[in-house]
């Protein structure tokens, strides 16, 4: 297979969604398909002792959440597919705003009887302001479900784009009867007790099959079915290729991921409709993934991913050429040539040392402390720069200090590798180490991840206060904290890069310290790289 193909053959996705609506279950039967596992998990840990395959962390494992985007990578039907799966609870958004920015497409899983939940609707921004198309499974359908077209409407109205319903729900909960597919005009009928155990056979049927159909599914199914499809034929709107790369036209697909009813179908339409993997931006000039010399930038960072070797690792989303072991490229940040040392495809925690990579891909690199999220690699004698990723400001904050004076070191290297990672933010204090910090977190649960890892991965304990403090500034350059009027409750920290920040309550205290000290204008946050 020549150069290009590879590359053409590639399709690289992430995985969103609001907890709890099915996306994990979602990614290991499309792992299943592939052939990449051979059981799926139980999330809740229902059947032994068995944890979703992407869900590697032991906090993932015991709460049964993800709370660090995962990379899965397999072979299905002469694609090679990488997927990107993404913690739900909206505590650990960022990450998953990070990851979004290397994928090429989006998978959106919607809880068919709660529709569009907030930390959905907060994902698909992100997805709307890059223009990836996003494809739409409506999943438990074999549960009581909300209107079909009301949640077509909730999409239309939400999200300001269009939907195309490639397969319709005949029923729901107890009266699921499968699903009827509008390009083909067959029939797919759910039974409870497939679980998946073989592939689904489509039954080809028209709908004015009357006897067939009703032998089908039942004359009251038959009859709304053909009614709601007359209306869909009419009214919906047309399907266009072109509108759902483009971000405009969402195909929406139904079925049951725990059940394994209509997984396959949407797999087999999704590789088909999504596109190979798409330029990015350098500088404003779009970067062609086939052009022939390689690039990649940083979107993630992963310490301790190997306990036993306390390793830290840089992931990769390969934006165009071909990556080859060995070979010296250019880290474009520090100006220096780089070896990217022992180089991983990933199945979550699983890996395995390849010699080549294309882009779409997505590889882990062992990284010595030298790699930033956001960091540029390509071929030497380039200057390639990739699109900064967005970083965003904390909201919630604590003063966190060591106990065991004897593990400082190990509390010190703790705080700094995992602040590297990106999801925590460490501050110092005036006149104090790194024996006492203000961390700094978009979502609370990342305060039990960060307190749990600290002790399993570190071996250290702490104590942590909680503070009331919500909004966090820059100073200026050059602007002596100490010199300015503050109001009490106003806290005065340094990043670990040494640039001074001030730590608001509220708005007003903002508001306060900009008009008691003419002429200073604070910095937003995600202002400062």
């Amino acid at each position: 297979m020549n150069y290009e193909n590879e590359i053409r053959r590639r399709r690289t996705f992430a995985i969103i969604s609001h907890p709890d609506a099915g996306k994990t279950t979602l990614t290991e039967k499309f792992l299943l398909y592939g052939g990449a596992i051979q059981s799926a998990g139980s999330v809740k840990g229902k059947q032994g002792d068995r944890h979703a395959t992407s869900d590697w962390m032991e906090i993932e494992k015991k709460r049964g959440i993800s709370v660090t985007s995962s990379v899965l990578q397999f072979e299905y039907d002469g694609y090679c597919v990488n997927i990107l799966d993404t913690p739900g609870h909206q505590d650990f958004s960022e990450d998953t705003y990070r990851t979004l920015m290397a994928a090429d497409s989006a998978v959106m899983v919607i809880d068919a009887a709660k529709g569009i939940e907030p930390q959905t609707r907060k994902l698909f921004r992100v997805c709307a302001l890059r223009g990836i198309p996003i494809f739409t499974f409506i999943n438990k359908l074999d549960r009581e479900a909300r209107d079909p077209f009301d949640l077509l409407d909730e999409l239309e109205k939400e999200f300001g784009i269009g939907t195309y319903p490639v397969n319709w729900p005949i029923g729901c909960g107890r009266d699921f009867r499968g699903v009827f597919d509008r390009q083909k005009r067959c029939v797919e009928v759910f039974d409870e007790f497939h679980r998946g155990r073989e592939r689904l056979q489509a039954i080809e049927c028209d709908l004015t099959d009357v006897e067939k159909m009703d032998g089908l599914i039942g004359p009251y199914a038959r009859k709304n079915l053909t009614e709601q499809v007359e209306l869909l034929d009419a009214a919906s709107y047309e399907f266009d290729i072109e509108q759902v790369r483009k971000g405009k036209l969402s195909p929406v697909f139904f079925g049951s991921a725990l059940n394994n009813f209509g997984v396959e179908t949407f797999l087999q339409n999704f590789l088909k409709m999504s596109p190979s993997p798409l330029p990015h931006l350098s500088e404003g000039v779009e970067i062609d993934p086939v052009e022939e010399g390689f690039s990649a930038f940083v979107f993630k960072i992963q310490a301790n991913m190997n306990k036993a070797h306390r390793d830290r690792i840089a992931f990769f989303r390969i934006c165009s050429g071909k990556f080859e072991r060995g070979r010296e490229y250019r880290h474009v940040r520090s100006g220096k040539n780089v070896k990217l040392s022992q180089p991983q495809q990933m199945m979550a925690q699983e890996r395995e040392v390849i010699d080549e990579a294309y882009a779409g891909d997505i590889i882990g690199v062992f990284d010595p402390g030298i790699y930033s999220i956001g960091d540029t690699v390509c071929e030497v004698g380039r200057e390639i720069r990739y699109a900064g990723i967005p970083t965003f400001a904390p909201e919630h904050f604590a003063v966190v200090e060591q106990i065991d004076s004897m593990k400082r070191k190990q509390f010190a290297k703790g705080m700094e590798q995992i602040a590297e990672e990106g999801a925590i933010r460490i501050f110092l204090e005036p006149g104090m180490g790194m024996e006492r910090v203000t961390v700094g977190v978009v979502g609370v649960l990342q305060f039990d991840v960060l307190e749990f890892r600290m002790e399993s991965e570190y071996g250290v304990k702490y104590r942590r206060s909680d503070l009331p403090h919500t909004l966090i500034r820059y100073l200026p350059e050059g602007v002596d904290p100490t010199t300015l009027k503050l109001m009490q409750s106003t806290r005065r920290v340094t990043d670990l890069k040494g640039r001074n920040l001030l730590i608001f309550t509220a708005d007003y205290e903002i508001r306060w310290a900009e008009e008691k000290n003419p002429g200073l204008s604070l910095i937003e946050f995600d202002q400062v790289t």
